[in-house]
């Protein structure tokens, strides 16, 4: 078995969010060695509360290089963070976000490393280590999904044909974006080595200067095209997460109704932020559900001394 870690991509604006996945984590989840948790620097503070023994927050300007730097939040000209460069245009958190996740697989000490978006949380009992530690890495696909005309998937697959160099495309394409998807460390590390090939720049470079991409597909497009690492992951249809992906808001019923729809294999539940749903509906719900299992409170008003913790070393 490989070891595995989870990482955690976020920002202050999502701390509530944030919260509840924590705690969810702390009530069902088990079989991972740490719980990385990316942040903006200024987000370090508000953030500190949530570090334990197995969680570790760690400062964006840890991963990102030197030659791309956050512009200070009392310069920016609206609610979207800014980096800067002179080897290329502006880039929004959103990016940073991709970027990050790459970079932290790359450096965590973990073979394995499950990515969880703030707006994930658990609700069933899950041994982590069983589902992604295994001699094959899992690879959430969903078959022939994208259509050419799609308005951003299409164009997300067009710059990672980009990035990777693939020379032909058809459609309908495998779409691999989804929840609590694991990847593999040697797997992104061989990503990047392709990206540099067939841009002739540094990974980050390419990604900031392309910028319409998603992270997700830029990793199973690697993994497809490449029969050595295709071999070394198990495809699967089957997705740990049941999730919400549109912008309609939900009432704790159908949030209890997504649940009980769950097939006894999910274990995750995703409702996207932009969908407007109450966060404290979804805490609601997740508290009466796992009220027999419920694991310290992470929430802001139930915190009290900041807890210690030690940042992994850079690779």
């Amino acid at each position: 078995m490989h070891s595995v870690a989870l990482l955690t991509a976020s920002y202050a604006k999502d701390i509530d969010r944030f919260s509840l996945l924590s705690e969810s984590i702390d009530t069902w989840v088990t079989g991972y060695t740490r719980h990385y948790v990316l942040v903006n620097d200024e987000d370090v503070p508000l953030f500190e509360r949530f570090g334990s023994d197995k969680r570790v927050i760690v400062p964006a300007s840890r991963y990102l290089p030197k030659w791309l730097w956050a512009l200070p939040p009392v310069l920016q000209l609206s609610n979207r963070r800014v980096w800067l460069s002179l080897l290329s245009s502006p880039v929004h958190g959103w990016h940073i976000q991709q970027i990050l996740k790459i970079a932290g697989v790359l450096n965590a000490p973990e073979q394995r490393v499950c990515i969880l978006d703030s707006d994930n949380l658990f609700f069933r009992e899950f041994d982590i280590d069983r589902y992604a530690g295994a001699e094959k890495t899992p690879l959430f696909v969903t078959c022939k999904a994208i259509g050419a005309n799609h308005p951003l998937h299409g164009l997300w697959l067009r710059t990672i044909d980009q990035l990777l160099g693939v020379k032909e495309r058809s459609f309908p394409a495998d779409d691999y974006v989804g929840n609590a998807l694991v990847w593999d460390r040697d797997t992104v590390r061989a990503m990047t080595a392709a990206i540099k090939s067939a841009t002739g720049t540094n990974w980050v470079l390419a990604l900031c200067r392309r910028k319409k991409f998603s992270e997700y597909l830029l990793y199973g497009n690697f993994v497809a095209n490449s029969p050595e690492y295709l071999a070394k992951h198990q495809v699967t249809e089957d997705s740990i997460a049941v999730s919400h992906w549109d912008d309609t808001r939900l009432d704790r019923q159908a949030i209890e109704a997504m649940m009980r729809a769950a097939s006894p294999e999910q274990v995750a539940l995703c409702i996207q932020s932009y969908s407007s749903t109450s966060i404290d509906d979804i805490r609601d719900v997740f508290r009466l559900h796992s009220r027999d299992r419920r694991g310290p409170s992470l929430s802001p008003d139930d915190m009290q001394d900041t807890a210690e913790f030690e940042t992994p070393k850079a690779h």
